[in-house]
């Protein structure tokens, strides 16, 4: 048995020794040869997978059910509700993410939010020596106050550098350099 192409060519097929039409099929070899039904929607879609049913109620006058035009009980309309959602794997999570502007130290407190303890405070002051204090002495070295007096801008806060500490945590905030 042959069959002609679309372009003019005859063309015959052989399954297991026998001659066959293209087009005519035959049963697949195998246990079963019909094929299965399909899942249902309800299976597809898992609509109502997360609440169990409840079981059906039997008809009665307590039960509201309605007696149909053949005498069988039916259930008035049911309600049906959302499926709750599934979280999701690859959920992207947000966070709010607070940038301080920069400050500047001085020779006075500041009040600010600190880094550390997140808590807002006046900043406590604490006096180093820098590189003001020791020109300042140096200089007053060369004048010729050299019998102690050239260590008076050790003392003095307004010739020395600034660390700002916060009060609650002890840490160091930042510096106010004089030069």
């Amino acid at each position: 048995m042959g069959a002609v192409c679309s372009l003019g060519c005859h063309r015959t097929t052989r399954l297991r020794g026998k001659m066959s039409v293209p087009g005519s099929y035959q049963a697949a070899a195998g246990p079963s040869a019909v094929p299965t039904a399909p899942p249902s929607y309800e299976e597809t879609v898992a609509v109502n997978s997360y609440y169990p049913t409840p079981p059906a109620p039997t008809p009665g006058p307590n039960t509201g059910l309605m007696t149909g035009p053949d005498g069988k009980g039916m259930n008035p309309p049911a309600y049906y509700t959302q499926p709750v959602p599934v979280p999701n794997a690859n959920a992207i999570a947000v966070q709010t993410v607070y940038v301080q502007q920069p400050i500047s130290f001085y020779d006075r407190p500041v009040q600010m939010c600190c880094p550390s303890c997140n808590k807002m405070i006046v900043t406590q002051l604490s006096y180093n020596a820098g590189a003001l204090t020791w020109l300042s002495c140096g200089s007053l070295c060369l004048l010729g106050c050299i019998a102690g007096c050239c260590f008076i801008p050790f003392c003095v806060d307004a010739l020395q550098d600034v660390d700002h500490h916060c009060p609650n945590c002890k840490a160091l905030l930042g510096t106010y350099k004089r030069l």
